[in-house]
């Protein structure tokens, strides 16, 4: 089986690094500081290593799970980054959210030092992660993705193929932005109710029994019950992040992206004002 190097073992790449281990596979990660604990890897026979260009020259397939655009740019460039060492042949499998087009220039890199590229972004929480049950959506060669896919399903549940390099990345933007745009729209929905003084319980019951109904206003509810924001873990800042991302492709394909500029100015307000790294869920908080 292949030797697998991750890079980046955060909230997400933690689990999808224990599920390799798990699954017979040598596996390998960058030592960072960012790094969850990673005690429970090690005793799995994962290694600890220093540098991207270690882990490229080690491994035949790398795994990228950082947080955007220019922290890939960086893994691979930097100064004992994957590109110093990588070798023909080897597959890098970028996790992250990415704006398309920077994303179709590093598979140009990638491809130019001899490796091949996948775009393979993922949705669901750092639970589904730990549970290998994480979605993925992926771009690039069809039979480099088939390739892929025994790794693919030992940390995913669910693994949609979506077309060419970039075409992964793009489709998370379009996701996120869904579900970051109907968590706006419910933040602010549910921050009425309180001040007109509905009960959370009416609330819920009313959007689940009708249009409201989703997978968000479930991740939700633990917040709009117990004040428990856990639900959906992903920070405010990540969210206006990946929302800029989106109007940055939105741009690029010349949309009108009318609604995106409601929706970022959201998110944003919460970064000026020093709330990002609380929880999506407390947007509802914020907005009373």
């Amino acid at each position: 089986m292949e030797k697998v190097g991750i890079i980046g073992v955060g909230l997400m790449g933690h689990g999808i690094a224990m599920n390799i281990a798990k699954s017979g596979r040598e596996v390998s990660f960058l030592d960072h500081p960012g790094n969850q604990p990673t005690d429970d890897l090690t005793t799995l026979g994962a290694r600890a290593i220093g540098t991207g260009a270690d882990i490229a020259k080690l491994c035949d397939v790398i795994i990228i799970c950082v947080t955007g655009t220019p922290q890939v740019e960086d893994v691979l460039n930097c100064e004992g980054g994957v590109l110093a060492g990588i070798s023909p042949g080897t597959v890098v499998i970028d996790c992250s959210t990415a704006i398309p087009n920077s994303t179709l220039e590093i598979a140009k890199q990638i491809e130019a030092a001899g490796g091949h590229f996948l775009d393979a972004p993922m949705t669901r929480t750092p639970k589904e992660a730990a549970e290998g049950r994480l979605n993925l959506i992926v771009g690039g060669d069809k039979a480099l993705f088939d390739a892929q896919l025994p790794l693919f399903e030992t940390y995913a549940e669910n693994v949609t193929y979506v077309g060419g390099v970039g075409a992964g990345h793009t489709m998370k933007l379009i996701h996120n932005y869904v579900s970051l745009g109907f968590s706006a729209v419910l933040s602010e929905a549910a921050a009425t109710a309180d001040k007109a003084g509905i009960d959370p319980l009416a609330l819920l019951d009313v959007l689940q029994n009708g249009g409201g109904r989703s997978v968000v206003l479930d991740r939700f509810t633990p917040f709009l019950t117990d004040g428990d924001p856990s639900g959906l873990a992903f920070s405010l800042s990540n969210a206006a992040k990946d929302i800029s991302y989106y109007q940055a492709m939105s741009d690029y394909l010349e949309m009108a992206g009318n609604v995106s500029f409601a929706v970022a100015g959201v998110y944003a307000d919460t970064e000026a004002k020093g709330e990002g790294n609380r929880y999506v869920p407390e947007l509802i908080s914020l907005l009373k």
